[in-house]
C-alpha cells in the first residue's frame, strides 16, 4: 500500500490526499493516452532534501507530452516549483514525485479532441523498489517471453501511460514464475531493457548498455553513463544478446525507482560470481554519493528544497 500523504497538486491546487478523484469517464482511464514521470527526493547527508535530476525529469514529462500531441497547460517551470512545494507541504525528506498528464472527460472514442487536459503531481515515500536484498546482494532475473515495442509500434521515447502495459505482462510473467524482474528483449532478439529499468553488463571491464533505438532514454542511465566516464570505466553503448548478457562478468538495472540494482542470476545461469562485482559496487556507491550530496561534482544534477 502507498503511504497517503496530506497533499496532492491537482490542476493548479494543493488539495488534500482523499479529495484527489477524477470522473470514470476520463479519456486516459478508457484509452491509456497521458504520460507521466518518476522522480525521487533524497535527505542529503546535510540534513537538506534535494531532487534529483528534476530538470532533466519535467523537461522529459513536456517531451513526451510534445511527442503524444498533449499540450501541458502548465510551464515547466511551475511544475519544477510545484513539485519542490508538494514535498515541503508534505513534510517529506525523502519521497518519490509522480507528475501524471492526462486526458479528462468529454468526448469518448479514440479522438480525444477537446477534452481538457489535466495535470496531477504526487508524491509518497517509497523504498527500495527491488527490495533492500536486492540493492545489497543482487536480483533474479527472466528473460520475457514479451517483446520490447518497436518504434513504428510506438512512441519509445515518450513516457507514456499506455506503454507500461507491455512492462506489467512482463513482470508479472517474471514474477509468477519467481523471479525479481523481467528482462525484455527488443524485435530483433537483442536484450532491451527491464519491465522499468535500463541494463548494463561489464564484460572484461568494458561497461555496456544497449543504444537507445527502441527504450526509453533513462535518465538514471545517462547518469551512471556520465559517471562511469569520469571513474575512467571504459563504456559501449551497443546491443548484446541474451547469451552476451549470461557470460557477462556482472550486470545491473538502472532507474528512478530501481535506483542501481545488480543482477546476480539470469535465466538459471549466474552472473560472473553470483553477486555484486567490483564495478557494479563503484557505480553504485558513486551514484548514492551523488544523490546524497557528498559529491560536489554533480552538484548541478540537485535541486534542493
Amino acid at each position: 500500500m502507498v503511504e497517503k500523504a496530506k497533499y496532492i497538486w491537482l490542476d493548479g491546487k494543493f488539495i488534500p490526499w482523499a479529495e484527489a478523484q477524477v470522473h470514470i469517464m476520463t479519456h486516459t482511464l478508457h484509452y491509456g493516452l497521458g504520460v507521466f514521470e518518476g522522480i525521487r527526493a533524497y535527505r542529503c547527508q546535510d540534513g537538506r532534501t534535494a531532487i534529483f535530476r528534476l530538470r532533466e525529469h519535467i523537461r522529459r514529462l513536456f517531451d513526451s507530452a510534445h511527442v503524444m500531441q498533449i499540450d501541458i497547460p502548465f510551464s515547466r517551470s511551475l511544475i519544477e516549483e510545484v513539485c519542490c512545494d508538494l514535498l515541503r507541504r508534505n513534510g517529506q525528506a525523502s519521497a518519490y514525485l509522480r507528475p501524471l498528464v492526462f486526458v479528462g472527460e468529454g468526448v469518448m472514442g479514440l479522438h480525444p479532441q477537446n477534452n481538457p487536459i489535466r495535470v496531477a503531481l504526487i508524491s509518497w515515500v517509497w523504498g527500495t523498489y527491488l527490495g533492500e536484498e536486492g540493492l545489497k546482494k543482487g536480483i533474479r532475473a527472466k528473460i520475457s517471453s514479451f517483446s520490447r515495442h518497436h518504434v513504428n509500434v510506438m512512441m519509445t521515447k515518450a513516457k507514456t501511460t499506455a506503454n507500461y502495459v507491455n512492462s506489467i505482462l512482463a513482470k508479472r510473467e517474471a514474477t509468477a514464475l519467481g523471479y525479481d524482474e523481467a528482462l525484455l528483449l527488443d524485435i530483433d532478439g537483442y536484450v532491451a531493457e527491464a519491465s522499468g529499468e535500463n541494463i548494463f553488463i561489464v564484460s572484461d571491464g568494458v561497461l555496456r548498455t544497449p543504444p537507445i533505438t527502441s527504450v526509453l532514454s533513462g535518465i538514471t542511465r545517462a547518469s551512471i553513463l556520465t559517471m562511469a566516464q569520469d571513474l575512467g570505466i571504459p563504456v559501449k553503448e551497443e546491443i548484446f544478446s541474451r547469451d552476451e548478457l549470461y557470460l557477462a562478468n556482472e550486470a545491473f538495472l538502472t532507474g528512478t525507482a530501481a535506483e542501481v540494482t545488480p543482477i546476480r542470476e539470469v535465466d538459471g545461469r549466474v552472473i560472473g560470481p553470483g553477486k555484486p562485482g567490483p564495478i557494479t559496487l563503484k557505480l553504485q556507491t558513486a551514484f548514492f554519493d551523488v544523490v546524497l550530496g557528498q559529491d560536489p561534482r554533480y552538484r548541478d544534477w540537485l535541486t534542493y528544497i
